[in-house]
């Protein structure tokens, strides 16, 4: 979708009048009286409707041929705003209007920035389709051209910074949305060449590195497929007088997950392709900090495996050493991305002595059963970090809930064989017990898991997305930071 700005509704383009609620609308410099008259008429008949989407057709002879009325409470927060956008988005997709002129009825002056760059914004969320590898479809409409109508060169400006700002979540959305043939450890670090043009420093570890470090638990992972292993560090430096140590987001990057020798059933194996996704949000927020410029210095780490079960494949029953010294007994390899993260934590830890990390996977199938596809799991060692998660949460609508840890949990992770299993062996509390292997490798640092395996993918979509990668965990975690270390 092109937008573009100017004074006047360009010929055959399709206009959308949007504003608050009203009864009667006042003369509009887009409108004849004859088109007025229709319109007022109808919000006369509809004047108890919370929200108004209607088209209206007028006669060929008119310069204007068709107009869409949006009215609604225009004092709903930003993020309601976007979805707003994004509704009227499907709306004209259903009624086929390629070109769209949009223009924006009155709305109070402090108001009107923050509704008309929320509102775009939002169609821009839910206009992204990956279609890469689509031919032909008869299914599908988009609209091409959107003209914004008076819009001053101020708003105009801050408009087209948030809408470019998008591409940190948009380069999660792809991806999560590359097939494993084409999206491997090495290729995941290519895509993400983009970052350097934005002042991002990257630093890639291959298998000799990764030996050398004795990231085994990693490494474990790796070493039934043919995809040799990665870790990429992202670093951005907005903040350089600054002199508090940097944020770390960390990131489970298993590009396909077959289950290794405790092979997953074949039936949705292929949704596998984004397990990878934490990694993906990390990369997606990492740019997405650089675009806008942030003035806060972040560390991002992303750990790279695909998960094959071939003869080199890691067996159950196997035992190895992680980065940290500890080991851990492999009971099920299938429980891999808990593996890939404990060497990163730990590395990440080390080095750059954080002031916080945030982890991010698509680490259980348990957290699905209990939250559904409708919020991420929260597990933390620190209220404060944990609470900070949940004001973002509830302003970006990218939903989270907190989860319980404890000792007892904890416990059930002990092993006679080694200093711990990689699973329990028991059905229940299936993610908590995942979140307390990773507790095992982040010491006394201020730490947050977000589990995000019910909400990295939908299938029938969201207020901000079409079905496919949502890039659920960007906009959270750049609002967590906009509110509290940005200054």
């Amino acid at each position: 979708m092109k937008i573009s700005f100017t004074n006047k509704i360009k010929e055959n383009y399709h206009l959308v009048l949007i504003g608050p609620r009203i009864v009667n609308l006042n003369k509009n410099v887009h409108l004849d009286n004859n088109s007025l008259e229709t319109i007022n008429a109808f919000l006369k008949e509809n004047k108890d409707s919370k929200e108004i989407i209607q088209t209206f057709y007028f006669s060929p002879s008119k310069k204007l041929k068709s107009l869409t009325l949006v009215q609604s409470n225009i004092n709903i927060n930003s993020t309601e705003q976007q979805a707003l956008g994004g509704r009227v988005l499907s709306y004209l997709e259903r009624i086929k209007v390629a070109d769209v002129s949009l223009s924006f009825l009155e709305i109070e002056t402090a108001k009107q920035t923050n509704f008309i760059k929320s509102f775009t914004s939002g169609l821009f969320l839910k206009d992204y389709r990956f279609e890469k590898y689509k031919n032909f479809s008869k299914k599908d409409f988009k609209i091409k051209n959107l003209n914004l109508l008076n819009i001053n060169q101020k708003i105009n400006k801050g408009l087209v910074e948030d809408i470019n700002n998008l591409n940190g979540i948009f380069l999660t959305r792809d991806l999560v949305s590359e097939p494993a043939n084409i999206l491997y450890p090495e290729k995941f670090v290519e895509f993400c060449d983009i970052l350097k043009k934005s002042g991002v420093k990257i630093e890639v570890f291959d298998e000799k590195k990764l030996k050398s470090l004795k990231m085994n638990a990693l490494l474990g992972v790796a070493q039934g497929s043919v995809r040799p292993a990665r870790v990429m560090i992202m670093r951005w430096d907005g903040n350089k007088k600054s002199k508090n140590k940097p944020l770390a987001f960390i990131g489970k990057g298993v590009t396909f997950d077959t289950g290794g020798i405790s092979i997953k059933p074949s039936s949705g194996m292929e949704d596998m392709k984004w397990d990878m996704g934490g990694a993906g949000v990390v990369a997606g927020l990492v740019y997405t900090l650089a675009l806008r410029k942030a003035k806060v210095n972040v560390v991002g780490a992303v750990g790279l495996v695909e998960n094959m079960p071939d003869g080199n494949a890691q067996r159950p029953g196997d035992v190895v050493k992680s980065m940290s010294g500890q080991t851990i007994e492999v009971l099920n390899t299938d429980a891999e991305g808990r593996l890939v993260l404990a060497d990163v934590l730990w590395y990440i830890k080390e080095r750059f002595k954080p002031s916080l990390m945030i982890d991010l996977a698509t680490l259980t199938g348990a957290i699905i059963v209990a939250l559904g596809e409708r919020y991420a799991g929260l597990f933390s060692n620190d209220d404060s970090l944990a609470q900070k998660i949940l004001n973002a949460s509830t302003k970006t609508n990218e939903l989270v809930w907190r989860m319980p840890m404890d000792s007892e949990f904890d416990k059930l992770l002990d092993c006679p064989v080694a200093d711990m299993k990689n699973i329990t062996g028991t059905r229940g509390a299936g993610s908590i017990t995942a979140a307390q292997f990773l507790k095992r490798f982040v010491g006394n640092v201020s730490w947050a898991h977000l589990d995000i395996a019910g909400v990295t993918w939908s299938k029938k979509g969201t207020k901000f997305s079409r079905p496919g990668g949502t890039g659920f965990g960007v906009r959270l975690l750049d609002e967590f930071i906009k509110n509290n270390y940005e200054k």
